[in-house]
């Protein structure tokens, strides 16, 4: 990561002055013509591979492919619902989206021959774009204070291709749970919610933005807390190196009363390496210029929507990407 932003919670008043501070470069883009839309070759379809409903994977998606339809006319973006990371991989390794939203530790296994996403999958990055926050959530009146205190109990790691499965895999082993120690089920974030409500499971696992707002339908319906994380970050980051790193839910969060620390992992938007420069051009364009736009209203986290931050992907970025950025950072 060449250029690190603090994990620290930020309100939307301050990632609303930040973003501000993109003006310049929004300047800059109108002066190369992109308000009639820098990409000028045939109109092409953009599929976006994003996550599920209730998510912010799939808000950030729609709100990205609504400002890609606004801004470059000859481009036509569209979010797909999927189970999150591992099947948005298998989607643009079949060739069938053209971006998709990734974790950085599932996008750098995706590189290697890793057994969990099927072997190599060759992508390149086209920016970081905000901060994932791993939730663990158990009812308010469940026994445990951590992880290690689920041991006999039954957890939920999200759907069969949700990223979170990486994460929660390595927190499971640098906790010393082993396959025996707990029941481990893989369910699409509502049906852990309904599961959690009804006592079919002790805690479920998330990895996305916060407030997520399936997570706050939860937590209306039952109390709920998160369990801290941030105690295994040193073993994790020894096994797995910086992809990790240290943030915290801020009080308030689901009704909380004191922040959660946690472990955070940066979401990445990437493309196949035979994603044409010009359109992977015009894609950094859009994160540039419409940053602002791209802020969900109930987000409370960390976003990376800067010309500093969006670079930081730990994965190489798209040659296009890289051109886009140099030109706009003049």
């Amino acid at each position: 990561m060449t250029a690190r932003r603090s994990a620290r919670p930020i309100s939307r008043r301050t990632a609303a002055r930040a973003l501000a501070g993109l003006a310049g470069a929004a300047a800059l883009l109108g002066a190369v013509g992109c308000a009639s839309g820098s990409y000028q070759g045939a109109r092409r379809e953009l599929a976006i591979a994003a996550g599920e409903p209730g998510g912010f994977y799939l808000t950030f998606a729609d709100m990205f492919a609504a400002r890609v339809n606004a801004v470059e006319p000859q481009l036509h973006a569209v979010a797909v619902p999927t189970q999150g990371s591992l099947a948005n991989l298998e989607l643009l390794r079949g060739g069938e989206v053209d971006l998709a939203l990734v974790l950085t530790d599932v996008a750098k296994l995706a590189r290697q021959d890793a057994a969990l996403v099927g072997g190599a999958v060759p992508l390149a990055a086209l920016g970081r774009v905000y901060q994932n926050y791993t939730q663990l959530v158990v009812p308010a009146d469940h026994r445990a204070e951590e992880l290690a205190d689920l041991r006999g109990g039954t957890l939920s790691l999200g759907a069969p291709g949700a990223g979170v499965t990486v994460v929660g895999e390595r927190l499971l082993r640098v906790a010393g749970l082993t396959e025996d120690a707990l029941t481990v089920r893989r369910l699409p974030l509502a049906a852990a919610g309904e599961q959690l409500r009804a006592g079919g499971i002790d805690g479920l696992l998330w990895s996305g933005g916060i407030p997520t707002p399936a997570l706050d339908r939860i937590a209306e319906r039952q109390r709920v807390r998160l369990l801290p994380l941030a105690a295994l970050l040193p073993r994790l980051r020894a096994l797995h190196g910086a992809v990790y790193e240290e943030v915290s839910v801020p009080a308030g969060t689901y009704g909380l009363p004191g922040e959660t620390p946690t472990v955070g992992v940066a979401n990445l938007l990437v493309c196949s390496p035979s994603l044409p420069d010009d359109v992977a051009d015009a894609i950094v364009r859009v994160l540039v210029s419409e940053a602002a736009r791209l802020l969900p209203p109930e987000a409370l986290g960390t976003q990376y929507l800067d010309l500093r931050s969006l670079i930081g992907t730990q994965v190489p970025l798209h040659p296009g990407a890289v051109a886009a950025y140099r030109r706009l950072h003049g």
